[in-house]
């Protein structure tokens, strides 16, 4: 007979947990990707403005030789890009841009309207 309640009780804390909102594994879940992202940015932040400042270095000394346009896609390349890790990083729905610059999303084209 107690092992029948103990099965009871087993039984309906299992239904009950499939009943149940997942709102308290999801703030779970969102209080650990924010502390993921948290611990992976004071890792990831060092190593990114030690690249800036590289990149800003090797700017100064592409402004003499190559001018001004050169030299800013240099310090553009070194210092733009992705500064701190997201929970969407760790989530796998973004990604991280290391390096700076490059090709950049041309404006959406708005058809003309016609009159």
């Amino acid at each position: 007979m107690r092992h029948t309640a103990i099965l009871a009780l087993a039984l309906g804390l299992a239904v009950a947990g499939w009943a149940a909102p997942a709102a308290a594994d999801s703030a779970a879940q969102d209080v650990a990707y924010g502390a993921g992202s948290v611990l992976a940015s004071a890792v990831y932040a060092p190593f990114k403005a030690t690249f800036c400042i590289l990149g800003g270095i090797t700017s100064g000394f592409t402004f003499p030789f190559a001018g001004a346009d050169t030299a800013g896609k240099v310090a553009t390349a070194g210092c733009g890009g992705t500064w701190a890790i997201t929970p969407g990083v760790l989530k796998g729905q973004e990604h991280v841009k290391f390096v700076g610059g490059g090709q950049q999303t041309p404006p959406p084209v708005r058809p003309a309207v016609s009159k």
